[in-house]
């Protein structure tokens, strides 16, 4: 239910701040989507991950939150966001060619990005933060990043 609502609001803060709809230009529908994503996507996907994670790499260390932040970074992030792009694109409507090639220009900006942001929030996450918390902490967080992902993903 986090991840629904902090996606709905990072798409909220993406068509107001970043694109300046304004409220009779926004599109709710759309809202309604990154939202749905969230909560079916995102939520069950990247809670699921930090428990195996955690089961792959126990342990609260900081060589421990090193590795988990390698092995996320460097496995996890490339393919959830490729994964993300791609539903995205098929709930906007698109084809699997024109998904493709929306895919193919989004994604290595949208990962160089990612690397700028999520490793020391990662680190923090996986050293400070219980299991059971990692989920809220980093849908908190990404409230910005939610806001780029849905301008990236919905820009056409």
């Amino acid at each position: 239910l986090v991840a629904g609502a902090l996606m709905g609001a990072g798409d909220v803060i993406a068509q107001q701040l970043v694109e300046q709809r304004g409220l009779r230009g926004h599109h709710f529908p759309r809202t309604l989507k990154m939202m749905a994503i969230g909560f079916c996507f995102v939520g069950p996907v990247v809670g699921s991950w930090y428990r195996i994670l955690d089961w792959l790499i126990p342990g609260n260390t900081k060589v421990v939150a090193v590795k988990k932040v390698i092995l996320d970074q460097g496995a996890f992030a490339p393919c959830f966001l490729g994964c993300f792009l791609a539903v995205t694109g098929a709930t906007n409507g698109l084809s699997v060619q024109d998904n493709w090639s929306k895919i193919q220009q989004d994604y290595m900006d949208a990962l160089m990005t990612n690397y700028c942001i999520w490793p020391p929030v990662q680190i923090a996450n996986f050293y400070f933060v219980p299991l059971q918390h990692r989920l809220a902490v980093v849908q908190c967080v990404a409230i910005v990043w939610n806001c780029y992902l849905s301008w990236k993903a919905n820009r056409m």
